[in-house]
């Protein structure tokens, strides 16, 4: 132990200027990134009130969690860095930054596997999620997501050791150690797990969407007319276009009776269900993406810390593990890309809230369906 930890120390000696300069300006960067990007979108998320409902208020969340870690513990880091490697602001405060650090990790898959789980509630039972999925339900969410976060990331902060400064990662965190003498091992294959249930939903999601896609054979039934209004399961659209214009007489038919004229509904306005489903798969698309990325970046440093834990002999390659780290630095930064290049909605709500610019829209039909 003794050794490996002269041969860490010796390596961090030999670091060279342009490893040090490489160091700074990637995470100068991404500190830069993203705080700009995610104040960027939660400023969007905020002022523009049709992006006021349920996934976006999740994304939210993210973005503030995102800006805490970016604009608090990384310039600790970016510190350390400076001056060779080294902490000198005390250990209260080393445990303070390791606990918001840990505690934005933590926060992120919580939200991300919640969001995974609403995402499904979405596509799978619409009816159910369109009720019951409101603004304080949404904020319950927030609320047990950060009390869980919390119960996750505290516990370390009162056992003696276990938060400190790593000076081959230049942060303060977990100090990963063997499995018989450090109980790290349990947060980490909680945190494994949580990403693995996250997986597991989007893949139950895809098959969903995979098994409604299937074709059935065309059926055809008879329109049923009442006075020129026909209505029925084989009744077209021409039919509810003459009762619109004022050709039919009587009551309304039945499976008209979601079809309103523009006039009575100008306030009232819905989409198409088609219309919903794509919007919604959209949504489901950039969330999946984001967690995605969340995985294959923290994935390199979740290996090395299984690494350190149960490999006895050899340590962690330095080059490895810095990029592990660097990685996992980045994650902060690249929800925002993720939301404007994957998110048509999030992209014209930006043009026209943040950058005023209106593009002229085609009139609407005469009618919707609900």
């Amino acid at each position: 132990m003794a050794n490996d930890s002269h041969a860490a120390d010796n390596i961090l000696q030999n670091v060279s200027p342009l490893t040090a300069f490489l160091k700074l300006t990637s995470l100068g960067f991404i500190i830069g990134v993203s705080v700009v990007g995610n104040l960027l979108i939660s400023i969007l998320l905020v002022k523009d009130k049709t992006l006021h409902r349920a996934p976006y208020y999740f994304l939210l969340d993210l973005c503030c969690s995102d800006i805490l870690r970016s604009a608090i513990c990384f310039p600790f880091v970016f510190t350390s860095v400076k001056n060779g490697s080294t902490w000198t602001y005390g250990a209260l405060t080393c445990k303070v930054i390791a606990f918001l650090g840990v505690l934005s990790c933590f926060h992120t898959a919580f939200m991300l596997f919640c969001i995974s789980v609403t995402r499904y509630l979405a596509i799978a039972h619409h009816r159910f999620y369109t009720k019951r999925l409101t603004f304080w339900t949404c904020l319950a969410v927030i609320c047990m997501v950060w009390t869980l976060s919390v119960a996750m990331a505290f516990p370390p902060v009162l056992d003696v050791g276990t938060y400190s400064f790593i000076r081959e990662e230049d942060q303060c965190t977990f100090q990963h150690r063997s499995f018989r003498a450090n109980d790290s091992l349990g947060f980490m294959l909680l945190l494994a797990l949580i990403l693995l249930a996250t997986q597991l939903v989007y893949l139950k999601l895809i098959f969903f969407v995979h098994d409604r896609r299937k074709m059935k054979p065309v059926q055809f039934v008879a329109a049923v007319s009442q006075n020129w209004t026909f209505h029925g399961p084989g009744a077209s659209g021409q039919a509810a276009a003459n009762w619109l214009a004022g050709f039919g007489r009587g009551p309304t038919p039945p499976t008209l009776l979601g079809i309103r004229q523009n006039a009575n509904t100008t306030g009232r306005r819905r989409l198409l269900v088609l219309d919903e489903f794509k919007m919604e798969k959209r949504i489901s698309r950039m969330f999946y993406i984001m967690t995605f990325l969340f995985l294959t970046l923290w994935g390199p440093y979740l290996i090395a810390c299984y690494w350190r834990v149960f490999a006895r002999g050899p340590v962690v390659p330095g080059g490895f593990l810095t990029a592990a780290v660097w990685m996992s630095f980045a994650q902060a930064g690249i929800n925002p890309f993720v939301c404007i290049f994957s998110n048509r909605e999030l992209r014209r709500c930006f043009s026209t809230t943040l950058l005023y610019c209106r593009k002229s829209r085609l009139p609407r039909e005469p009618y919707c369906v609900i």
